[in-house]
């Protein structure tokens, strides 16, 4: 039986441990599958986490069940964070390990690697950053775009940027210098002079996670629920489900913490199931949609 704690128009929110609740919507097939699991930490979060070979042996199980759960040609987005060596200024190679191990069980293949980088992070870790100095501040994760197939369903169109100042002028002007660039990539006569909405992304994506009062915050506060320590910024699921989905294609978050990719996916028209194990989180998660 589902636990279903509450729903919307397109999604539902389920309640429960995602390894147990998986099995039990095997009916589905989902387009994108966006999520970030707990980090592979050396220290517990109130959040829950595991490490080494068993975070290893968990993960591999959760790449084959929803390796199995994809469409035809949807995608897996997976952001797995930096976890340091306990006692040392060394990075731990856990997370990479994690993601290869999940890529490799799953039988995925690695379409793009995405870099989130957040420029407001505080620094950490503190005894190596702040106290002796020895080390910088740790503000980025990585993301990997998996899928079932080499050629998923992708449209970089849904993701344009606004086109720079400069760029925009050019356009205008219609000059530029033509011709071979010192890395021999050649700019023909053509190459710039089209306005074609916008400037093509990069696979770095820049979101200071820096909001303290939106209505999540604020519904959390007024009514005493614990607020997620780990909220992911919603230019992330939006990049994401804006350029691998279209409005009514089907999105799943197995750890879906505040539930910030149910919100983005409801905002976008696309159906979705979202999956938390901690009901205090459930709870909170439903001021992004106004649910009493």
């Amino acid at each position: 039986m589902i636990d279903v704690s509450y729903e919307t128009d397109y999604g539902k929110m389920i309640y429960g441990k995602c390894e147990e609740v998986l099995p039990k919507l095997s009916q589905y097939k989902f387009d994108l599958i966006f999520t970030s699991p707990p980090f592979p930490l050396n220290r517990a979060k109130s959040y829950g986490n595991m490490t080494g070979d068993q975070y290893l042996k968990w993960i591999s199980n959760i790449a084959i069940q929803l390796k199995e759960m994809l469409a035809e040609r949807g995608s897996i987005v997976i952001e797995i964070g930096n976890a340091w060596n306990k006692g040392e200024p060394t990075h731990s190679t856990l997370p990479m390990e994690a993601l290869l191990e999940f890529k490799r069980r799953g039988e995925f293949y690695l379409c793009q690697e995405f870099i989130y980088y957040n420029p407001a992070k505080l620094p950490s870790p503190i005894e190596w950053v702040n106290k002796k100095r020895i080390r910088v501040k740790d503000s980025f994760t990585r993301i990997w775009w998996l899928s079932n197939v080499p050629l998923p369903k992708a449209d970089n169109r849904n993701v344009l940027e606004e086109y720079s100042c400069q760029m925009n002028k050019l356009l205008k002007s219609g000059k530029y210098n033509a011709g071979k660039r010192p890395s021999e990539y050649n700019v023909g006569k053509t190459s710039f002079a089209k306005n074609n909405g916008g400037s093509i992304p990069s696979n770095v994506i820049i979101a200071p996670n820096t909001v303290s009062s939106d209505k999540y915050i604020k519904f959390c506060k007024e009514n005493s629920y614990d607020i997620h320590p780990a909220r992911m910024p919603k230019e992330v699921p939006s990049f994401f489900i804006k350029m691998l989905t279209d409005e009514n294609d089907f999105v799943l978050d197995p750890f879906a913490g505040s539930n910030t990719t149910g919100w983005i996916a409801d905002e976008l028209k696309r159906k979705w199931i979202s999956i938390e194990a901690e009901q205090k989180y459930i709870l909170g998660s439903k001021g992004r949609f106004n649910i009493k």
